[in-house]
């Protein structure tokens, strides 16, 4: 079983940058894929971005694309997610997943484990 904890969470402005880590421990890293999840206040967990198990395939949200970038160093055991050009509608906890089976997913059912989450805020 593995465990998740994400730091890096920050108040910054709209057009800054930011990035997030999740470090894991407790399990074999490399044998599960990863994602990032944000919740704002009031509403569901939103799919952010997802990685395999080498890194080579990641795939993300259309709110996202072009502006975060998920990427994770095994040896290290950690996932990041580097955002930039940051907008107030980015204010959320963010969340890193993780599940055994093969293949990304933007469904947060689909994920077993999670971290406690790190609060990004982007004011104007």
């Amino acid at each position: 079983q593995v465990q998740l904890v994400e730091s890096g969470g920050a108040l910054v402005q709209a057009g800054d940058s930011l990035r997030l880590s999740c470090s894991a421990s407790g399990g074999t890293f490399s044998g599960y894929v990863m994602a990032w999840f944000r919740q704002a206040p009031g509403k569901e967990h939103e799919f952010i971005a997802t990685i395999t198990y080498s890194g080579d395939l990641t795939s993300y949200a259309d709110s996202v694309k072009g502006r975060f970038t998920i990427y994770r160093d095994n040896a290290k055991n950690t996932v990041y997610l580097q955002m930039n050009r940051l907008k107030r509608e980015d204010t959320a906890v963010y969340y890193c997943a993780a599940r055994t089976y093969y293949g990304g997913s933007n469904n947060p059912n689909a994920y077993t484990y999670w971290g406690q989450g790190t609060q990004v805020t982007v004011s104007s």
